[in-house]
């Protein structure tokens, strides 16, 4: 099933079960790495299990895991055309337009 097609709990166990696997593949226990990523325990547990958390989380178990890395690949930095660069004389967008009704 394509991730689009997944619902938010799907997603949720799958990153859960994701970041189990690579704990297990680097023999770390809950506990190791709850210590190594400031959490606690019951805060991993949760997680692999499929729990809702903060970002900030993931962030730190990601950083804990060596793959922090990967947040490039999950929000990569967006690309600005040079066309759109001259358009806007080098300034980056600061904020959405609603498109003109006609």
């Amino acid at each position: 099933m394509a991730l689009a097609d997944r619902t938010d709990s799907e997603v949720l166990r799958d990153v859960g079960a994701r970041l189990r696997a690579d704990r297990l593949r680097m023999n770390l226990t809950q506990a190791d790495l709850a210590a190594r990523s400031g959490l606690s325990r019951t805060t991993v547990r949760d997680i692999e299990a499929g729990h809702d958390a903060q970002f900030s989380t993931l962030v730190k178990l990601l950083r804990a895991l060596g793959r922090l890395a990967d947040i490039e690949t999950l929000v990569p930095a967006s690309l600005v055309s040079p066309v759109q660069m001259v358009k806007r004389q080098g300034r980056p967008r600061q904020r959405a337009r609603r498109p003109a009704h006609g």
